[in-house]
C-alpha cells in the first residue's frame, strides 16, 4: 500500500458515494445526511447504483475467494470514481488496507485494487484532511458530545479528531470526554457472534463508561458500533443513545437553515 501522503489529492473532484451495506439497509437516513453535508459544501455526487457489499464480513471469515467476487463487483461499480467517500472506518479501512492484500500479483485488479485504495476517504476524514474543512457553519441548541473512537478507523485509518473538530465547530456543540472511549464495544463483525460472551462483557463496560459521560449524546463514525451500542443501552433501560457523526452535523445543518429564522 502506498504511503498515506502520497495519495491523490481529492480537492475540486466530484465525490463517489459507498453508502455500505448496515446504511443502506438499517440506517438510510444516515447516508442522506452525508449527502445534505456534502450538497452544503457544493460537492458533485455520484451514487453508483451496482454497488453492494465491499466484501468485508466474508474477508474477516477467510473466504477469501468469495471476498474477492464481492470486492471485484465494488470495484466494476466505482470503476469511473475519481473519489470514493465511505461514511463508515470499517469499510474505508477495507478498501484502503486490504484491497492491495486481497488482491497482491492479480493481473487483472490488482491495479484496479491499489487505484480504488489510493482514492478512498471515510467521510470526516475526507472533509477534514481531504478539503482542509473543520467549520460547516453549523448551529444547535446547547449540546454536550462524547466521541466512540470505532476500532477500524481509530486504529487503522488514524481517526479520532477529525470527528471532533467538526464537532467543536458547531455553535452551541461542547465537545466532552468518553471514559474509555478508544475501547472496544465488542461488536467487532463476527466475533459477537462467535463470542458472545466476551462481546457481552465489552459492551457492558461500554453501556456503563456511556452513561458515566457527561454528555447529551454519544457520536461515532461506524454504524456497526452505534448498533452495538445501541442495542446494549436499550437492554439496560438508558436513555442515551449513540448517533452517527453524519446524522450530528445534518441536525447542525437542519438548525442552521434560514426556515429556522437564522
Amino acid at each position: 500500500m502506498p504511503s498515506e501522503d502520497l495519495r491523490p489529492s481529492p480537492r475540486h473532484k466530484p465525490v463517489s458515494l459507498f453508502v455500505t451495506c448496515i446504511l443502506d439497509m438499517i440506517y438510510p437516513q444516515t447516508g442522506v445526511s452525508v449527502v445534505k453535508i456534502l450538497e452544503h459544501l457544493g460537492i458533485d455526487i455520484n451514487f453508483p447504483m451496482n454497488q453492494t457489499c465491499c466484501g468485508q464480513p466474508a474477508f474477516n471469515s477467510g473466504f477469501r475467494d468469495d471476498a474477492k467476487q464481492v470486492a471485484i463487483q465494488f470495484l466494476k461499480a466505482f470503476k469511473d470514481a475519481q473519489v470514493i467517500v465511505c461514511p463508515s472506518g470499517s469499510c474505508a479501512s477495507m478498501v484502503r488496507h486490504y484491497y492491495p492484500e486481497l488482491f497482491k500479483d492479480d493481473p487483472v485488479w490488482g491495479d484496479k485494487a491499489l487505484r480504488a485504495s489510493e482514492i478512498t476517504w471515510e467521510f470526516t476524514e475526507y472533509l477534514v484532511d481531504g478539503l482542509g474543512v473543520t467549520d460547516l457553519g453549523l448551529s444547535m441548541p446547547p449540546t454536550k458530545v462524547a466521541f466512540h473512537h470505532a476500532c477500524h478507523g481509530y486504529r487503522l485509518l488514524g481517526l479520532s479528531e477529525q470527528a471532533q473538530s467538526l464537532a467543536a465547530n458547531i455553535e452551541g456543540v461542547t465537545v466532552t470526554e468518553l471514559p474509555g472511549a478508544d475501547q472496544c464495544c465488542g461488536f467487532g463483525g463476527l466475533f459477537a457472534v462467535k463470542m458472545p460472551k466476551i462481546s457481552g462483557a465489552m459492551l457492558n463496560d461500554k453501556v456503563r463508561n456511556i452513561n458515566a459521560a457527561d454528555a447529551d449524546t454519544i457520536v461515532t463514525g461506524d454504524a456497526s458500533c452505534l448498533t452495538q451500542m445501541n442495542g446494549g443501552l436499550s437492554r439496560a433501560d438508558s436513555p442515551r443513545r449513540v448517533l452517527h457523526i453524519a446524522d450530528l452535523l445534518a441536525q447542525g445543518l437542519e438548525q442552521d437553515t434560514p426556515e429556522n429564522g437564522n
